[in-house]
């Protein structure tokens, strides 16, 4: 299951960056005791444009996870869209971070052996499905939702002219999912409730801003893996 911890999961790499990046300025010095304190100063000094400056000029050339370079240009597109809490950032991160290893496309293995790769066939396992599997099928039906109609939205449009679900196809079932998900008992045990009811509200502006994390920031090779040498 997803969860909003990119932030929990940086590394001393990641920190290294950090203070390479933004110590280039006196105006801008910053100190692994700076980040490491304070977990206020820490996500401000994240919120610094040179960070996503450093990472798009050096890109294939980054010693940095995965979860940081996703959750550096998630904030970044999703601050550009008015969409300013960190916590719903950390998780889109989270969630391009596990979308980005293909396999992962599949449902969760301990629904199926086999995994599920269509939507219609995760909506109809739900007939025959626990309550908590079907939290985990619907959880990953709005994320699986969000990223296709987000970081893959010309192939989605196109394939829709060819008769496949066309983007408001996954607006629709990707915000009605989180929508249901939002009041299961679990989301409220994994304090996931505040995110999946603002993600069923704001489907669409998430969604927009990462038709531009794809179009503009994001450098996904062949596997949809980030180009980094982690």
């Amino acid at each position: 299951m997803i969860r909003a911890n990119c932030r929990a999961r940086f590394t001393a790499a990641d920190f290294d960056f950090i203070v390479r990046t933004l110590s280039r300025s006196c105006t801008d010095q910053v100190s692994l005791v700076d980040l490491l304190s304070d977990s206020e100063t820490r996500d401000s000094i994240l919120d610094h444009p040179r960070l996503v400056d450093a990472i798009l000029c050096n890109a294939g050339h980054l010693h940095i996870s995965s979860q940081f370079y996703f959750y550096v240009l998630a904030r970044h597109v999703l601050q550009q869209a008015g969409i300013v809490d960190r916590k719903l950032c950390d998780y889109i991160a989270s969630l391009l971070e596990t979308f980005s290893r293909a396999n992962r496309l599949q449902a969760p293995d301990k629904i199926d052996n086999h995994g599920r790769a269509y939507i219609s066939d995760m909506l109809l396992a739900l007939t025959c499905a626990t309550p908590e599997q079907a939290f985990l099928l619907r959880a990953h039906v709005g994320n699986y939702s969000l990223f296709i109609s987000g970081i893959f939205h010309e192939n989605t449009q196109r394939r829709s002219l060819r008769g496949g679900p066309d983007i408001d196809f996954y607006e629709q079932i990707g915000r009605t999912n989180y929508q249901l998900v939002a009041g299961h008992a679990t989301a409220r045990r994994c304090e996931l409730t505040d995110i999946y009811e603002e993600l069923a509200n704001r489907f669409r502006d998430v969604r927009l801003a990462l038709n531009q994390l794809s179009d503009r920031l994001l450098n996904l090779d062949d596997d949809l893996r980030p180009s980094l040498c982690l």
